[in-house]
């Protein structure tokens, strides 16, 4: 049963203020929205949470995450349906999204159970050693306080309430509030009924957890400006993402934002490999570009291409995949809305040729085919602007220079692929310190489209990609962005984090000699 009020605390409260959701399918419902009040008491219950929470130890938090996934998935085909009215998302999307968001919470709580992303280090005390002695030093990773996380528009689960950015908080140690997102206010109610279950077997303070409602913009202002926020867990759109990220950097006391704002995610198809399998390439774009209605942060956008027949067949295979695509259900009305804006803008670029065009109306989508040279596209930079939706624009260069020179236009981004044969090798050698400086993640012959939560994976990159470049939204090394290094210096083992003896990594770092320390 969907309740439609605030999670506070372990409370669930009624604001007084009430604002209707707009469903794909089914009768729009009322859900509670947030005020500066109810802001201000979550984040309060979070920071008198961090001090038992935030010293629970990495099995009692491990226990935690698995009894979150547990829950949810008593309530699967509850959050299914809603989350299929809500989003407009086939049901077996939203059945493998939530498995990823179950498995991403007990691979988290494998992870710390590990030990080894407490990056522990230990200089032992060198009392005799001149000119001066060195203290017996210990450093190890704790928990920064409260995060605040946004739900994601077009991952109602993965990245939302239960999602990535709550998982690795809640793993590291912080209390999370949430503010839901208003495309799917009802998932987003059941996924706060499943953790506010897990805290109560777990008997952890409540405080641990709150999820706030809301469908304008100040919800999410008050709370990054909360004093008690520590961290900030964001995915969304680079205007939002960026306003957000202002507000926290002139907070009295700034605070970091680990936004994922965006991508385009080129692919640079290399002239053997085009040569060789024009056809397949094209294929396997189209497929990645209209995946989800095109509604994936790692949507493929944009295919640099060398001028020649080679890239004409490209350019038509790709036209003749996307003819054939059925319309698709957008998450909300103003993303379709901005999708066919993000259409037109590309349309209205003097050089650029409309491939295939498609009138949409309402939720739907179709996809759109554009075209343009490289020297029209390094003249528009606006044509490297994210269109979120299944838009495809082929970069077409002179020749390999060109190409490379279209590389390093390029603003940070979240993916960079490789399409290559063995006789391509030269350039993309090339290619490759330009897109090491450009993107998270680099594949080769592959497409970017769904991301393995998995240890090495790295999802972020330059602004405004994200806007932290060390730092991942996917993958366990995720958990490092809720977590600080201190240094304790001859401190008695009494007074020690208690993480620093019971939980355990063969990788830690012990005993090594560094230089002498110098007078100064």
């Amino acid at each position: 049963m969907i309740i439609g009020t605030h999670l506070i605390a372990g409370e669930w409260v009624d604001s007084g203020r009430v604002f209707r959701s707009s469903p794909a399918s089914g009768r729009p419902r009322e859900y509670c929205g947030g005020t500066p009040e109810l802001v201000d008491q979550a984040c309060a219950a979070a920071e008198d949470a961090f001090f038992s929470y935030g010293y629970t130890t990495a099995g009692e938090r491990a226990d935690f995450l698995r009894s979150i996934a547990d829950e949810i998935e008593l309530r699967g085909d509850a959050i299914t349906e809603i989350a299929h009215a809500e989003t407009g998302l086939p049901e077996a999307r939203l059945i493998g999204e939530r498995g990823r968001t179950t498995t991403q919470l007990r691979l988290f709580a494998d992870t710390i159970v590990d030990g080894h992303y407490l990056d522990r280090r230990h200089d032992e005390a060198l009392p005799e050693r001149q000119p001066l002695p060195r203290p017996d030093l210990k450093l190890i990773q704790r928990p920064v306080g409260p995060v605040a996380v946004f739900g994601a528009s077009n991952f109602p689960l993965a990245f939302s309430t239960a999602g990535g950015d709550t998982a690795a908080a809640l793993a590291a140690g912080c209390p999370v509030v949430v503010k839901g997102h208003s495309a799917h206010p009802g998932t987003a109610d059941l996924v706060a009924q499943a953790i506010h279950a897990a805290i109560k077997t777990g008997k952890l303070h409540p405080g641990a957890f709150s999820q706030i409602q809301g469908d304008t913009h100040d919800v999410g202002a008050w709370l990054v400006q909360n004093p008690h926020i520590r961290a900030v867990g964001f995915t969304g759109s680079l205007a939002g993402g960026r306003a957000l990220f202002d507000l926290c950097a002139a907070r009295e006391e700034p605070i970091p934002f680990f936004g994922e704002l965006g991508s385009v995610n080129p692919m640079f198809v290399l002239p053997e490999a085009l040569a060789a399998r024009a056809g397949a390439i094209a294929a396997g774009w189209a497929a990645s570009l209209v995946m989800g209605a095109g509604q994936f942060c790692t949507n493929p956008g944009i295919a640099v291409v060398i001028a020649g027949d080679d890239a004409d067949a490209f350019i038509q295979a790709s036209m003749a995949e996307l003819m054939t695509v059925d319309s698709q259900t957008m998450l909300t009305d103003g993303i379709a809305q901005a999708y066919r804006d993000g259409s037109q803008r590309v349309r209205s670029v003097k050089g650029v040729d409309e491939v295939l065009g498609t009138a949409c109306e309402g939720r739907a989508a179709k996809p759109n085919l554009f075209a343009v040279s490289g020297e029209d596209w390094l003249a528009n930079p606006a044509l490297g602007e994210e269109v979120f939706g299944p838009l495809g624009l082929v970069v077409i260069a002179r020749d390999s220079n060109e190409m490379q020179t279209i590389a390093r236009s390029l603003a940070g981004q979240l993916t960079c692929s490789l399409h290559l044969d063995s006789a391509d090798t030269d350039l993309a050698r090339r290619l490759m310190p330009v897109l090491e400086r450009k993107a998270g993640r680099i594949l080769t012959n592959g497409f970017p489209t769904g991301v393995e939560v998995s240890d090495t994976m790295v999802h972020g990159g330059p602004y405004p990609a994200s806007t932290n470049f060390g730092a991942t939204s996917v993958g366990t090394m995720a958990i490092r962005r809720f977590l600080r290094p201190v240094c304790y210096q001859n401190m008695p083992d009494a007074l020690l984090p208690e993480a620093w003896s019971t939980e355990t990594g063969d990788g830690d770092r012990t005993a090594r000699e560094l230089l002498p320390a110098e007078t100064d």
